[in-house]
């Protein structure tokens, strides 16, 4: 590169030129003279010097160098025994080349060269880029390195239990206080007597074993969601005052096998060194699902760990493992045998009553008005968990401070009810004058049907405001909770609800009726068939049950009995429907009228409005038998 002129020509440079033609023993005399008249100009010989120092040794040549007259520099060149060439510069070589250049040719020669970096001289730098293949070589090495070293450091910490205290996992720390009391817990009173007998036990095990018994192990809280089955949980801890450990069934699950079941060890450790103490583990059916040989080996495992720490147990030991679910029917059965999770605790949805006690609860804190009433809205709410009562209690706040009002009162809880039960309203939907007078007449139709027959529920609310998908509905409050209903209650219903094709009828013509009532029809049809396949409520087919949706259960000829009887009892709904109606037409243009112009009334206007004495359902209505899912809970009927 020095010959080829490709790097800046200066002493430095010229010095280490000739250090590496020594090292490579290609120093000869011609080359050597060109050297230094190429080195005349940088400053007389002392680079060639300083170089010539660098000489070996060993080398015999030596070289006298006089005072140069002009030239910068001069001297002998002689060849010695060594076989090598070499040279030796005298001491005083770098000052007579200086002096020598000291004159007026000195001068000009150093005008003429230039300083070095100069715009007349140029210090030139060049970057050789590197490839493409080499830079993405390079890239794909850096990242398969580290990727590399992250799971094996992942690995390793996972393997050693490092994990845990580097995360500070929380179920190896468990609440030491819980202020959670059975008080705090509302709506279940019978799953918080079940519980106490827990609480006894973690205050005073030797009290349960002095005779040999010994208690579950495990506890299983079983209900819907949103029931208080954690809060439950907590309240036991906190009776009991002993530390509360929480965690999750998806918790232990983890790409690497094994880690689950490690983390099941490490928990149930942890737990005897706090013992007497309490393990709750939520939505168990994560990891304690049906076991199925198809299954993975790591999802087994960490339910046969579960399975192994809960047999490790002594009586003694003071620590009760309490589990909640959803879905106590998928659970394995090895999992809810005697001996493990043997006690099962049913934690329903709230009654009438202690949907009341759970909004008094949650009231505390929020200002009431002087009408909220809150057993009325108790029951306009069946079938509502402890958390739909607490969202409908936020709602119904917010509603209120969004109107500005300084209370909540019934009207914020109407709203909330409504939206949750129905949906929002539909403001910006445009109906026609037509369609609100055909609502008006059906949503009337229904009402009055339900005010004048017998075993009906009382009327909470008509309304014409559309909502969701719906147009109008007929709200009915029963006066409790109906754990079943007579034969008597399911005719008013079905009466109820061909009430509002009736009245299109009545007043639009048969020609005229809508699409309206499809909702209706869909109903009364489900529990007209409900009443003949389930109930044993018809006199042609006597009181068997049969299966309908099973099309291999029953003959063709039964099938067609089942649809006549169905037909039977929809279309005597209708006749008497139409009774009703006909006879008291007067007072349905008086409510469609007021419900055109008001929009919205209540059980109460409606009432006093028409004047009307209303026969209450009979209170010898509800019988003693097995209860029906669904039987219990507020009718809204309406127009879709």
């Amino acid at each position: 590169m020095f010959e080829q002129n490709r790097v800046a020509n200066t002493p430095e440079t010229l010095a280490e030129y000739v250090k590496a033609l020594t090292r490579l023993d290609r120093l000869d005399t011609a080359r050597f003279h060109a050297l230094t008249q190429r080195g005349s100009g940088l400053g007389g010989s002392g680079a060639v010097r300083q170089a010539a120092d660098y000489a070996p040794s060993s080398s015999s040549y030596t070289s006298s160098w006089g005072s140069g007259a002009g030239s910068g520099g001069g001297g002998y060149y002689g060849s010695g025994s060594a076989g090598g060439p070499g040279f030796a510069a005298g001491p005083a070589l770098g000052a007579a080349g200086a002096a020598a250049l000291g004159g007026s040719g000195s001068a000009a020669g150093a005008a003429a060269e230039g300083v070095l970096g100069s715009p007349k001289n140029p210090l030139v730098m060049t970057f050789a880029e590197p490839s493409f293949s080499s830079q993405m070589w390079r890239t794909v090495r850096t990242l398969g390195g580290a990727f590399i070293l992250v799971t094996c450091l992942g690995t390793l910490l996972d393997d050693k239990g490092l994990t845990k205290s580097f995360l500070n996992n929380p179920d190896l720390k468990p609440q030491m206080n819980s202020s959670t009391r059975f008080a705090d817990v509302k709506g279940v009173d019978e799953a918080k007597h079940e519980l106490e007998e827990i609480v006894e036990y973690l205050r005073d095990p030797h009290k349960f074993t002095n005779l040999g018994g010994k208690l579950p192990k495990g506890v299983l809280l079983v209900g819907p969601p949103g029931t208080g089955k954690t809060m439950l949980a907590r309240a036991i801890a906190g009776e009991a005052g002993v530390p509360f450990f929480y965690c999750s069934g998806s918790e232990f699950e983890e790409v690497f096998v094994g880690v689950g079941a490690r983390r099941v060890r490490d928990l149930f450790t942890a737990a005897k060194k706090h013992a007497p103490c309490i393990i709750f583990i939520d939505e168990i059916d994560a990891i304690g699902g049906n076991r199925n040989p198809k299954d993975q080996q790591y999802m087994r495992m960490t339910l046969n760990q579960l399975l192994v720490e809960l047999d490790g147990f002594k009586a003694t030991e003071g620590i009760i493992v309490v589990a909640a679910t959803n879905f106590a029917e998928v659970l394995d059965k090895a999992l809810v045998r005697p001996g493990r999770f043997d006690r099962h605790v049913v934690v329903p949805n709230p009654d009438v009553e202690g949907r009341k006690q759970i909004l008094e609860t949650h009231m505390q804190k929020i200002p009431k008005s002087a009408d909220l009433d809150l057993s009325v809205i108790a029951r306009a709410t069946p079938g509502f968990s402890g958390a739909d009562l607490a969202n409908l209690i936020n709602v119904a706040a917010l509603h209120a401070a969004k109107t500005g009002l300084k209370e909540v009162g019934m009207r914020s809880m109407e709203y909330a009810r409504d939206r949750i039960v129905m949906g929002a309203e539909r403001k910006s939907a445009v109906i026609s004058e037509s369609s609100r007078k055909l609502t008006a007449y059906h949503e009337g139709g229904h009402a009055l049907v339900a005010l004048l027959t017998e075993g009906a529920d009382p009327v909470h609310k008509a309304t014409i405001v559309p909502r969701g998908l719906s147009l109008g509905m007929v709200t009915q409050l029963p006066e409790e909770d109906v754990v079943n209903r007579s034969r008597r209650q399911m005719l008013a219903r079905l009466d109820v609800c061909m009430g509002g094709r009736v009245a299109e009828e009545l007043i639009f013509g048969p020609n005229d009726v809508t699409t309206g009532a499809s909702s209706d029809l869909r109903m009364a049809t489900t529990l007209a068939r409900a009443m003949v396949t389930k109930y044993g409520m018809s006199e042609r087919l006597g009181q068997v049950a049969l299966d309908y949706d099973d099309g291999n259960s029953m003959s063709s000829e039964t099938r067609a009995a089942v649809e006549e009887e169905v037909r039977n009892l929809v279309q005597g709904a209708y006749d008497r429907a139409r009774a009703v109606l006909t006879k008291h037409e007067r007072e349905l243009h008086r409510l469609a009228a007021e419900l055109m112009e008001k929009e919205t009334l209540s059980g109460e206007q409606i009432r006093s409005m028409l004047g009307l004495r209303v026969v209450e359902a009979a209170a010898a209505a509800n019988t003693v038998g097995k209860r029906e899912g669904g039987g219990g809970g507020t009718t809204a009927i309406g127009m879709a």
